[in-house]
Formats: structure tokens, sequence, C-alpha cells
């Protein structure tokens, strides 16, 4: 049928009703979801709860202590083998006996800074690390003492390292410098003074130096195995005084005077 120009058609019937079942079961389903969410466990049980995560807890512990004490006295981790390492003038002999490792040690039961600190106090050695390998080595690993310079007393000559220690009576390498000086000895300003010189020479010019003579701190003069002189003066502004002597010393002369590096003299 058309009404006012608008077609009307018949529609099917909407079904609005509720089921009162259906809202009751819903209803009852959410207020049981609060209550439970609500709701503690009787005080038995949690303290059940609790007594049975602490002995588990505890067990762990003991099961852990157990393992480790196994482990400290197990000869399964006893140290077998010792490796050194870096050595030139040491002897390994030398090491392991200031080493005194125990036979059969477990590796967990050494000191390695006490072992370390025993190695240390050999007189010709500068530094020492000690490791563990699992499962039954220990290496250690040795920096000597290198001589820059020695000097000569009634005892015989005196070796001195880079930092001034005295650590050695006995001949000279090949190639060391001797040093010349009143009252040398590692606790001697111009000896120490001297060191640093050395220290700062070039490798190259190093080799060539035959006595290093220290009349005192600041006045440092170094005699080559060729005959020729070059007088450092004092130990400081070292780095560009090192930087102009190689240069220098290709020109002809005897004496060569870095003592004020910005102005040097050939004579």
């Amino acid at each position: 049928m058309r009404r006012g120009g608008v077609d009307a058609e018949t529609a099917d019937p909407v079904d609005d009703s509720v089921d009162p079942d259906e809202t009751g079961r819903r209803a009852d389903a959410a207020r049981w979801a609060r209550l439970r969410r609500g709701r503690r466990e009787p005080w038995w049980i949690r303290v059940r709860e609790s007594r049975r995560a602490r002995i588990g807890v505890a067990a762990g512990v003991v099961v852990a202590l157990a393992l480790g004490l196994v482990a400290y006295f197990s000869p399964l981790l006893a140290v077998r083998t010792v490796r050194v390492d870096g050595l030139s003038v040491v002897t390994e002999a030398q090491v392991l006996d200031a080493l005194d490792m125990p036979a059969g040690r477990s590796m967990l039961r050494i000191d390695t800074t006490e072992l370390a600190q025993r190695v240390a106090r050999l007189p010709k050695v500068h530094s020492v690390r000690v490791q563990r390998v699992f499962p039954s080595s220990v290496r250690v690993t040795v920096v000597e003492r290198t001589p820059v310079l020695f000097f000569e007393a009634p005892d015989g000559a005196h070796l001195i390292d880079s930092e001034s220690v005295e650590f050695a009576i006995e001949p000279a390498p090949i190639g060391v410098p001797k040093l010349v000086t009143e009252t040398p000895g590692g606790n001697d300003p111009a000896t120490r003074a001297a060191v640093t010189v050395i220290n700062a020479v070039p490798v190259s010019l190093r080799l060539e130096v035959g006595e290093i003579v220290a009349r005192s701190v600041s006045d440092i003069q170094l005699e080559l195995r060729d005959g020729r002189r070059v007088l450092w003066g004092g130990a400081g502004d070292s780095e560009r005084k090192a930087a102009v002597v190689i240069p220098l010393l290709t020109r002809d002369g005897e004496v060569f005077d870095i003592s004020s590096p910005n102005l040097v003299t050939v004579k």
C-alpha cells in the first residue's frame, strides 16, 4: 500500500521479551565470582602452605651447602698442574718453591692473591698474576724486572730497574749503561734522576750509551760508546730533549748540549 508518496511495507515483528531464568543465572554467577575474589583461605591452610615453602627453601640450602663442601674437599678438583709463563732469568723451580702449594689442594681452597704475593717477593720479579684454570690447573704469569742501569760496588755490580729498585748483585747484561754518581742507590736523588733520564732516552740511542754520569739531579750527561757526550742537564723536560737529541746527533761534533732543548748547541 502507498500512502502520501511513501511506500508502506509490512515489517516482521521484533521479540523484545527477556527470559527471567537466564537473568537470574547471570546475576548468581557474578555474585559468586565477587565472593570468590574476596574470600581468604582458612588460616590453617595458609600456615601449612607457608611451612611447606620454608621447608623447601631450607632443603635447597642444605643441598647447596653439601654440594659446596663436596667440591671444596673433593680430589676431583685438586690442583694437578702449575703452568708458569714469562720467565727469562727467574727459574721455574724458584717460582714453584715460592708458591709452596700443598699437593692435592682443591682448586676452590687456593688463595690466588696470597700465592701471587709469595712469588712477588722474589727480588727479580716485578709483578705476578695467579689464575685458576678449571678443572685442575693453576697459571702463574710473571713479569720480571729489567735492568736499565748498574753501578759498581765492592760486592759487585748492582742492577737497577726502571723504578729505581736495586734488585740484584750480579754482572750486568751487555748493553746496560753504567751509572757514575757519588752515592748510587735506589734512594739516592741523583740515581733516581738518572733513571728518569735513561727511561726517556730513545731506544735507538740507549744502546749507544756506555755511561750516564750524574753529578747532581740537575747535571746529568750521557757518555756514548763512540766518545761523544750529550749534556742532558736535569730530568725535567726530558720528553722534549728526547725529541731533539736524535736529529742533533747527525751533526758533526763531540759535545751536544740539550740541557735547554729550545737552545741546543754542538761543539
